[in-house]
């Protein structure tokens, strides 16, 4: 972290020392539902838990998901190249194919790839997210070893009538544009979002093909992007015991990259669900039935020629009851189904498989202790049966403490590619499991709160791919074990018209195969970053500042290509100049540090952002 980054953050904060009798109350009133897969009071989760609701993600000025979550507590980013780029996402040290990305309840990695595009997912219709830090595979299954990201798309949030409308522009050529409505009636409500995205980019890489280095091509041109999307979600009371609601997600992109086999793909992300739900007002009993399917598509070519395609759909239903014991008891059972299909102009040896999911889950507490517990048998159609459970217990110590600890098992199948994509075919692998245990504390006080946790995860059969000439393609292989080891820290607080963010991780995956690479850690995951942010409100006007940064890291499992650390310091202004429209200005990286997280992709330098908010109080 530069000593600029340093001094402009302690200006920021020197108010608080003069003015702590200030404190005023923190809202800790949210509600989180995917780490039970029920409603609870966010301050009630056993396993660490975070939401970032609309009006955080508004504040943050954000021009991306990536940018919103980089650095949040947990979690590390390797990017390719800036906006719209390739991103993995890891939770917790894990793999990026070990985060669960839910929409809307609806699972969207990649069957083929195994992570989900989460950067061609629209901010701007994005109402809320959850994070569930550490496995919730005894609720959902596959792919929840490291955690699990909930995100809710906008629709029907308030009441009457609410129109909004953004437009924006600024470096390298970016232009952004966002309008739609929620509406919510006596018996319905209805949400209709629109965003257009682009920008010239940056030149994503730096490699070379006459010396067959990072993507094995000489480009250096501007890389662009663009996205379209549109959101619908809305429902309707039948009856006073009987709803029925529906979502609807597409966003289509054009993404240019450095490749020398394609450096251009045309993508779509599409997420489609519906529910029923019967909630007798008794509250004793509630049932749900969902169907949902999510599509993942992406053509491919070099220039305007088309070289491939890659289309993965995923049809999903659920059954869930949730039965209240007693008060404060709750006891829930559950059913889901999953059918996987690749679609390609590559042939896979197989292209389609089945899972089917049970699950029961008690949430409940006695005086001072909580707990909460779950179980959950997969019947995978390539691998058979796999059971994982989950299980934890809080206790409130009095003058808002409490400790917390909870444990439990996760497991992923093998995707397509790790399996059948033809040069690197590796059938043989097994699903990976993981094992995991967390230990907390947190407080929470009149106006502030704060939290540590620390945790270990062994992961057996970790699969990782090794690559050799002359085809350079990765062949599978699972190695013993995977030992993760972390720390995180978060406090907040809001006082003296300040409000206070502060998010520490610390991460030390290792490779404990007893191969070459046994205690190397593994790749493109920095073992500390951080990120701090400050805002205040002078009358019309809000500022903002962003400091976040993370350690080094190596870029592969060997352990020779390391990439230096970093820090980037984003500035952000708001004047409400009318009660219903504001000004907004942003400015990220403002000290143009070079940096990167994936060898041989640039990260942009200095960036500027102005925009126009209509937003009706």
């Amino acid at each position: 972290m530069s000593r600029l980054s340093l001094a402009i953050t302690a200006a920021l904060l020197s108010p608080f020392a003069a003015s702590a009798e200030s404190f005023v109350a923190t809202d800790l009133d949210q509600v989180v539902v995917t780490g039970t897969r029920t409603e609870i009071a966010l301050a009630d989760s056993i396993v660490p838990a975070q939401v970032i609701d609309r009006a955080e993600i508004e504040r943050s000025q954000a021009l991306g998901l990536i940018q919103l979550l980089r650095g949040r507590a947990g979690i590390d980013v390797g990017n390719t190249g800036g906006r719209g780029k390739l991103s993995s996402l890891y939770l917790r040290g894990a793999e990026s194919d070990h985060v669960l990305v839910l929409v809307d309840g609806i699972k969207i990695n990649s069957a083929t790839a195994g992570m989900p595009a989460i950067q061609d997912l629209p901010l701007s219709q994005i109402e809320r997210i959850e994070i569930i830090r550490g496995p919730r595979s005894s609720l959902y299954g596959s792919e929840a070893i490291g955690g699990v990201i909930q995100i809710f798309t906008r629709g029907g949030s308030g009441d009457g009538f609410r129109p909004q409308l953004s437009i924006g522009g600024g470096s390298n050529n970016s232009r952004d544009i966002s309008a739609g409505f929620d509406h919510r009636g006596e018996r319905g409500w209805i949400g209709a979002h629109g965003g257009y995205s682009s920008t010239d980019g940056i030149n994503a890489c730096r490699g070379s093909g006459t010396l067959f280095t990072g993507c094995f091509t000489d480009e250096p041109d501007d890389d662009g992007y663009r996205n379209v999307s549109l959101s619908l979600r809305g429902g309707f009371r039948i009856t006073d015991v009987l709803s029925l609601e529906g979502n609807f997600l597409d966003a289509a992109g054009e993404n240019e990259f450095d490749g020398s086999w394609t450096n251009r793909s045309e993508t779509l992300q599409q997420v489609m669900g519906t529910k029923l739900r019967y909630a007798p007002a008794t509250g004793r009993l509630a049932l749900t039935a969902a169907l949902g399917r999510s599509k993942d598509q992406s053509d491919d070519y070099q220039g305007d020629l088309f070289m491939s395609a890659f289309h993965t759909r995923r049809d999903s239903a659920s059954l869930q009851a949730d039965i209240k014991l007693a008060d404060a008891h709750v006891l829930s059972a559950g059913a889901d189904y999953a059918n996987d299909r690749v679609d390609s102009t590559t042939t896979y040896s197989v292209a389609d498989r089945d899972n089917t999911g049970v699950f029961l889950a008690y949430d409940g507490s006695v005086g001072a202790h909580r707990f909460q517990a779950s179980v959950r048998n997969d019947d995978n159609e390539q691998y058979g049966n796999h059971a994982t459970g989950s299980l934890g217990w809080g206790m409130s110590l009095g003058k808002g403490l409490r400790v917390t600890a909870s444990a439990g098992t996760g497991f992923k199948a093998p995707t397509f590619n790790d399996l059948y994509y033809p040069g690197s075919e590796s059938p043989w692998l097994q699903p990976e499991e993981s094992r995991s245990l967390n230990l907390g504390l947190s407080q929470v006080a009149d106006g502030w709160n704060w939290s540590f946790n620390v945790y270990e995860s062994r992961i057996d059969n970790l699969i990782v791919f090794t690559y050799a000439p002359p085809t350079w393609q990765g062949v599978g292989e699972n190695i013993d074990e995977a030992r993760i080891r972390g720390a995180e820290f978060t406090f907040d607080t809001s006082f003296a018209g300040f409000d206070l963010s502060t998010q520490l991780s610390h991460t030390d995956p290792r490779d404990r195969s007893g191969s070459f690479n046994d205690g190397n850690l593994l790749a493109r995951r920095a073992r500390n970053t951080g990120r701090i942010d400050i805002d205040r409100t002078f009358g019309p006007v809000s500022a903002g500042i962003t400091v976040q940064g993370a350690g080094g890291r190596f870029d592969n499992a060997a352990n020779t290509v390391r990439l230096g650390g970093y820090a980037t310091t984003d500035l952000r202004l708001e004047y409400a100049f009318h009660k219903d429209w504001s000004l907004l200005a942003r400015a990220s990286n403002v000290f143009d540090r070079d940096y990167e997280t994936v060898a041989w992709y640039y990260q942009p330098g200095r960036e500027y952002q102005l925009s126009l908010r209509y937003r009706p109080r």
